[in-house]
């Protein structure tokens, strides 16, 4: 009876906490506008993907503040050495564009994805993964080549390129 109820009763608690902790640090409600409040066309849709928050080097109204679209996946990028595999990048982007344009990198994201892959195996084909690869002009360069696929594909939709993860893993 006893092997029972110890892990039921730890089962308890952390749900107990778990719930506890969701609802202290749930994000305080915002004042939303009137067409938050009613579902008019400024409701975010339920449906699509969440657009990251801007910052606040943009301007102050929100109209005009751009937004952020994560693509969906991880991009893994091997890195050949002696016809081996000897270590992966794995990176996470996200494409600055104007406000509703989320919209049309999702709509377009397999495409997008497809050019983007070709200029990271590019990068690394070139040495760009290597040694200090995280050092600013060899990231400048790697924004600069993305950002073109981006436009390429967007046209002049895509504001900015973001590397919001990257990560070399050596085997």
């Amino acid at each position: 009876m006893m092997r029972f109820l110890l892990p039921l009763l730890l089962a308890l608690a952390g749900l107990g906490a778990g719930v506890g902790a969701g609802l202290f640090l749930r994000p305080a409600a915002e004042a939303a506008g009137p067409d938050h409040a009613t579902g008019g066309e400024g409701a975010a849709d339920a449906h699509a993907p969440a657009a990251e928050p801007a910052t606040e080097a943009h301007s102050a109204n929100p109209e005009e503040q751009p937004e952020y679209a994560k693509l969906n996946n991880q991009f893994i990028v091997p890195i050949i050495e002696d016809g081996r595999v000897a270590s992966m990048v794995i990176l996470s982007l996200s494409l600055e564009v104007p406000p509703g344009g989320t919209e049309q990198v999702y709509a377009v994201e397999p495409k997008l994805r497809d050019g983007m892959l070709s200029v990271l195996f590019d990068h690394a084909n070139a040495g760009g993964f290597r040694g200090a690869f995280t050092e600013a002009a060899n990231l400048v360069a790697l924004r600069r080549a993305l950002l073109e696929v981006a436009r390429s594909v967007l046209g002049p939709t895509a504001i900015d390129v973001l590397i919001t993860d990257i990560m070399r893993q050596d085997s």
